[in-house]
């Protein structure tokens, strides 16, 4: 994703602000859509700010709170064009469960109300988990079923009081060219006079997969060699993960390399076979998905993906791997394997004589969610690399570039003009 043509017509003048600016995602896609970083980034995380500065050197960066940045002395008297807002969302997560909330982390969106009396933006972007229009008081550390929402609707009548109009959707990352499913409630408002605008879907209907991510050429040790055995609920996973997607197979090529800059070479099994070659053998059948490494629900939906579906919700944590049955061309572990896939009752068309594993890799994570290549996710942080996991907690707590671009674009009239940049 290369930058777009500087826009300056629309905030000639104005700052763009990223309050809870984290690795940068949402700053990517404002960058995307105005040709421009934004000129203020917040964040009280040390090592998200390192990352928001190998990527947006412009930008000026406040490593504090959000309560801690005053917005008149840090505008210093200019206008806000768009301030952008992510404020912590695992206190609304259905994924954080059963523990208690803190009522301090639920009410940082607050902080929005804060600059819109201020400094008044004109445009206010605000992201967070769907349940965010479910934020209501707290009893005991857990929400009041029976005042659900009742917050969120107080905050929306606080920006209105201001002047502002408010309108909020859920949308998904994947249908904005991301080859993640990610679904993020988004919150735009105005004071400018305009009308709120969403963007159109520019894949719905050919969300890019799980595999356009992944690189095939890192090889995926067997789970039947490891120093420390797999736990049983890893197992189960793979197993379950067989039984659902392992049915649709893929070549890898074996044999002589590729050239330089070559991609590594697979084939669609249902295309006809390469060339066959006198040295033998140079095909391998592989049945490839994502397992996913969170506990198991009851019917098993959530253990494993189709390596051809966008990946799953990117999260804090390292949940994703990728998995390949094999049917040649490795140290045959079919005992293993029969064994592992009958004790969970899978019964597989072909013989396995190996299964592969490997995490996915913070850089295939960031692909997902849809940040170009170029971008650095290894800045150094106290003389040392950030490590690989800050580098997925940067990424799972990041603003799909391409969906914040489209946001952002809409509210300037800037869609087809983003459409044909990209």
């Amino acid at each position: 994703m290369g930058r777009a043509p500087i826009v300056r017509a629309f905030l000639d003048g104005e700052l763009i602000v990223d309050s809870f600016a984290g690795g940068g995602g949402a700053s990517t896609g404002i960058e995307l859509a105005l040709g421009r970083s934004p000129d203020i980034a917040i964040n009280h995380d040390p090592e998200a700010i390192a990352m928001h500065e190998a990527n947006h050197p412009e930008t000026r960066h406040y490593t504090e709170s959000v309560w801690e940045v005053d917005p008149v002395v840090a505008c210093a008297g200019r206008p806000v064009g768009i301030a952008w807002f992510s404020p912590d969302c695992k206190h609304f997560s259905r994924a954080k469960g059963a523990p208690l909330r803190d009522q301090r982390i639920r009410g940082l969106a607050w902080v929005a109300v804060r600059w819109a009396q201020a400094v008044r933006p004109r445009v206010i972007c605000l992201e967070n988990v769907e349940e965010f229009t479910t934020w209501g008081p707290l009893v005991e550390g857990m929400p009041c079923t029976r005042r659900r929402g009742q917050t969120f609707r107080a905050f929306v009548r606080r920006l209105q009081k201001l002047g502002y109009v408010v309108d909020w959707r859920t949308l998904r990352a994947s249908h904005y060219g991301a080859a993640t499913s990610r679904k993020r409630l988004f919150l735009v408002a105005r004071c400018d006079g305009e009308r709120i605008t969403w963007p159109h879907p520019t894949h719905e209907h050919c969300e890019p997969s799980a595999a356009s991510i992944i690189d095939w050429s890192i090889p995926l040790p067997s789970i039947f060699e490891r120093s420390r055995d797999l736990s049983p609920p890893t197992l189960a996973r793979i197993a379950e993960g067989a039984r659902r997607y392992a049915r649709v197979p893929y070549l890898i090529h074996r044999g002589n390399g590729e050239r330089v800059g070559q991609a590594p070479r697979t084939y669609d099994i249902s295309k006809p076979l390469g060339t066959i070659v006198a040295q033998g053998q140079k095909h391998a059948v592989c049945f490839a998905f994502v397992a996913k490494h969170y506990s198991m629900r009851g019917d098993g939906s959530n253990v494993a993906q189709a390596i051809t579906a966008p990946l799953g919700a990117i999260t804090t944590r390292d949940h994703h791997a990728l998995v390949e049955m094999y049917t040649a061309d490795r140290v045959d572990h079919g005992a293993e394997a029969s064994a592992l896939l009958a004790a969970h009752g899978v019964e597989l068309p072909y013989p396995v004589i190996d299964i592969g594993m490997r995490m996915l890799t913070p850089r295939e994570l960031f692909r997902a969610q849809g940040f170009a290549d170029e971008y650095r996710i290894d800045p150094v942080v106290n003389g040392k690399p950030l490590s690989k996991t800050a580098q997925i907690r940067m990424c799972g707590n990041s603003v799909s570039p391409p969906i914040a671009a489209a946001i952002v674009s809409a509210q300037f009239g800037l869609e087809s003009h983003r459409r044909r940049a990209a």
